[in-house]
């Protein structure tokens, strides 16, 4: 079956009661027929549900929708996507180890690297995304994971994942590790090219309507094995509604894409146009840098549209507050179109120096473009350029 189907028919098994829509399995734990059945499952002899921290049918289902479109061997759900970001760091890394990321990465997983993983001794190298020989020069006999965004947050740029799965078969030891949270897997499948693991917000597009939070990591099973002993013993887990909702929400996950990729093309070339702009980063623009890789490895540009307006930080400011039907928000992948100054709010725990590696400027405006007619976001967007 087609990826999309899958994620429509696949489902917890049905129960006695014959459901057509799978229940909410609202239960913090589950019996056992009997004492040696408890036995058996606790020993790893059986499969079965114990307790709703380790899984649960809600989250089960969930998981295997997410697998089936990454093409991953397994995975786990976390309470949040930092949760499962987190995760994917702190089960497989031990003092001592090193980490290669692309420089270009959201504001807490920065925050990772830099404040607390040293805590632990644990070290990380940043590169330029767009840079092969960077790559090769910050491997370390102690690295023992890559990591990446791609596209990344919020300046939209793209590593290549054919070269990076090539490059990463010279050091077969190493963990390929990507954030594929803005392209989502139906745009994008990074396990195709040869990486590891897969982290998601399912906070973002996988839920698509702001309602719940969640993330998910897929990927190999033996990895995701040992993120299970992680995920045991310390709780990050996905409430069974969280999944319920997100489980659902994957079945409209393509035509939802769709719609995002084609809205927010649109306001990117209604953008480029605009005398008020000075810059426009969107994947399928032809004027991004990489605009033949995102061709080459994403099925279209995504929801993602990141701006420079005129006048800095106090435009910037006057353009968010001249919105009208666009809402001020930290969060994307929402329904609805949603409006953010990266400097003041993701990533303001970056030095300034830091955001403008990441061509975070004082006037950068990241919009998530939403379902609505796109000539109302349009429209929207342009009245308060004009007007700030």
């Amino acid at each position: 079956m087609n990826e999309q189907t899958k994620a429509i028919r696949e489902q917890a098994d049905r129960t006695p009661y014959r459901e057509h829509a799978v229940p909410l399995y609202l239960t913090s734990s589950f019996i056992f027929d009997s004492a040696e059945q408890g036995r058996a499952i606790f020993a790893e002899e059986e499969t079965g549900n114990v307790y709703s921290r380790y899984s649960n049918p809600n989250t089960t289902e969930f998981i295997n929708k997410v697998c089936a479109m990454e093409g991953a061997e397994a995975g786990l759900a976390f309470s949040s996507g930092m949760a499962a970001v987190f995760a994917s760091f702190a089960a497989l890394l031990k003092s001592g180890d090193h980490i290669v990321s692309c420089r270009a990465i959201f504001g807490s997983t920065h925050q990772l690297f830099t404040k607390l993983f040293p805590r632990w001794g644990i070290t990380s190298t940043y590169v330029e995304a767009s840079k092969p020989e960077d790559w090769e020069k910050a491997i370390q006999p102690n690295t023992r994971m890559i990591f990446l965004e791609t596209p990344s947050n919020p300046g939209l740029e793209l590593v290549d994942l054919e070269w990076l799965g090539t490059f990463k078969e010279k050091y077969p030891d190493i963990i390929l590790n990507v954030d594929n949270c803005f392209a989502t897997p139906y745009l994008q499948k990074p396990i195709q090219y040869g990486f590891d693991l897969v982290s998601h917000s399912a906070t973002k597009y996988m839920d698509g309507q702001g309602r719940v939070l969640g993330g998910i990591v897929v990927g190999k099973q033996a990895l995701i094995d040992e993120l299970m002993f992680f995920i045991r013993n310390t709780g990050p887990s996905l409430s069974p509604f969280n999944a319920w909702v997100l489980s659902k929400s994957l079945e409209t996950l393509g035509l939802r894409m769709d719609r995002h990729s084609s809205n927010a093309l649109r306001v990117a070339e209604a953008l480029e146009a605009h005398a008020e702009v000075e810059s426009v980063r969107y994947p399928y623009l032809p004027s991004h840098p990489q605009y033949e890789l995102a061709k080459k490895q994403m099925k279209a540009g995504g929801g993602v549209v990141t701006f420079v307006i005129k006048g800095g930080f106090d435009r910037a400011k006057r353009f968010l507050d001249a919105l009208e039907m666009i809402r001020i928000t930290s969060n994307l992948g929402d329904s609805r179109t949603i409006a953010t100054h990266p400097a003041s709010t993701t990533h303001s725990k970056l030095t300034e120096t830091e955001r403008l590696q990441l061509g975070i400027q004082p006037g950068s405006i990241r919009i998530s473009v939403g379902l609505e007619d796109v000539e109302d976001i349009i429209a929207d967007i342009t009245r308060a350029l004009d007007n700030a």
